[in-house]
């Protein structure tokens, strides 16, 4: 059994009903319980490598408070590193290198039978194993005091409402959370809690999980769909995963705020973004500035000459590509953002996210649909199941082919545009997610009932995965 969108709904308030009747060591344990049946539902099995992730980190933030000798901390802290990424480079790309490596050598010459294994990838393996590295990172750098309750350090790794899909947890922020008394939400921050949770649903259910199958069909049958038809599907799948990862972030945060905590924001219109760099502010923001701290910084971010500062972007987005799956494509597609991020540096000035001038609107308005269709480029690529399929698939919209036009497709893409479009210009006007609870009480009925209605069209289906459950 898994949980999806709805089924997830429904556990949330089983964990409320005995929560607040608790105090915080309690509450605590729940937690940790609840996280780890949430987890064991995807595969039980994997659970050990939770827990082995979990105790490792927790050893090594008490073992590095314990010697100042820079060599040993030195040391110490590569056991974590090598425990986090070898779970994760043994899971999720051995089979990848393998493959690869052994056609690599057969183009040169040297004939190779590689064992056949069939690795299966443990869910949110990509988001744990980050919590814990920048834990110890941390330590490490003495940016934080390591925490001496082993309890409160696996529900912070395990926390179910972030667990397999972020956002990714930070310790400095989300750690001491754990540690204290938490407040029990008053009426308003309930409130806001539930249109978040409404909000994720409607961009699940109604957007991304109405559109897979457009996308879909796009991405098997390229050779027979028009160009106009490819072209759809791809800014198709632009909106489903855009609805699929934000809505989760969504039900995430306003799941944990019910719970006291609060966890960080992920996405804050990002095809609103005038720029690539702008984009990457607000797109995947846990991830972004996980990357931002942990790699692009160590590797020297901007402080060098340009061509360096174009490495360690490149660089930064080559591994940012490789952390979302074992494939070329993901390379690629990290790749060209790191190619598009250079390029800005090079040749634009960096716009200013928080400026929103009207008389600069047809300007901005240029930038904002030239960026979004570069995203769109490199999202073939994300989608695709291979190289050749992205080149095929892009091959067909160059070339103008004639083909097949799913008139329906057209018509849910541009619902599924406007209706993002007005979220996000509603979220960017107020500078807040929930808008409209500032609304006045007709119109805000009236914005509940368009996202009620679809979710409950919309839900009758077969349930569709969180397309970062597999990340």
């Amino acid at each position: 059994m898994t949980f999806n969108s709805l089924q997830y709904a429904l556990f949330l308030p089983l964990v409320l009903a005995a929560y607040w009747m608790l105090g915080r060591r309690a509450q605590n344990v729940l937690l940790l319980v609840a996280s780890y049946v949430f987890y064991g539902a995807f595969d039980w099995r994997f659970l050990g490598l939770l827990m082995l992730s979990t105790l490792t980190d927790f050893v090594v933030g008490r073992v590095l408070e314990g010697t100042d000798d820079e060599r040993r901390r030195k040391r110490i802290f590569l056991v974590s590193l090598a425990v986090n990424l070898g779970i994760l480079g043994f899971f999720k790309y051995f089979d990848f290198f393998l493959t690869d490596g052994a056609r690599l050598l057969d183009q040169l010459g040297i004939d190779v039978s590689p064992p056949v294994l069939r690795i299966l990838l443990p869910v949110g393996i990509s988001f744990y194993t980050f919590h814990g590295i920048s834990y110890a990172f941390d330590v490490y750098r003495r940016k934080i005091e390591p925490t001496r309750s082993l309890l409160d350090f696996a529900v912070f790794v395990a926390f179910f409402p972030q667990l397999v899909a972020g956002p990714i947890g930070r310790a400095h922020l989300q750690l001491p959370q754990f540690g204290r008394e938490r407040t029990r939400p008053d009426g308003p921050e309930i409130r806001r809690a539930a249109v978040l949770i409404l909000l994720g649903l409607f961009k699940k259910v109604a957007i991304a999980d109405m559109l897979a199958p457009y996308v879909n069909d796009a991405f098997a049958s390229p050779e027979t769909t028009s160009s106009l038809g490819l072209l759809v599907g791809v800014w198709a799948f632009a909106f489903q995963i855009y609805g699929d990862f934000s809505g989760y972030s969504d039900i995430a945060r306003g799941s944990s705020s019910l719970l006291g905590i609060s966890l960080p924001e992920n996405f804050n219109q990002p095809y609103l973004s005038r720029s690539v760099t702008e984009f990457w502010r607000r797109w995947h923001i846990s991830l972004s500035n996980w990357l931002r701290d942990y790699l692009y910084i160590p590797l020297g971010g901007n402080r060098g000459s340009g061509l360096l500062t174009y490495r360690n972007l490149l660089l930064t987005m080559l591994i940012g590509g490789l952390w979302h799956g074992a494939a070329l494509t993901f390379v690629v597609w990290g790749g060209l953002h790191g190619l598009y991020l250079a390029g800005e540096r090079r040749f634009t000035r960096v716009v200013d996210e928080d400026a929103w001038r009207p008389w600069s609107l047809r300007r901005d308005l240029v930038r904002t649909v030239v960026t979004f269709q570069l995203v769109c480029l490199a999202w073939v690529f994300f989608r695709a199941d291979s190289i050749s399929g992205a080149l095929g698939y892009l091959g067909g919209i160059a070339r103008l082919q004639g083909g097949v036009t799913d008139r329906g497709a057209v018509v849910l893409v541009a619902l599924a545009a406007a209706a993002v479009l007005l979220l996000d210009s509603a979220q960017h006007r107020a500078r807040d997610h929930t808008p409209m609870l500032r609304w006045n009480p007709a119109l805000r009925g009236v914005a509940y009932g368009l996202m009620i209605v679809p979710i409950v069209v919309f839900s009758g289906g077969t349930p569709v995965p969180f397309i970062y459950f597999n990340f």
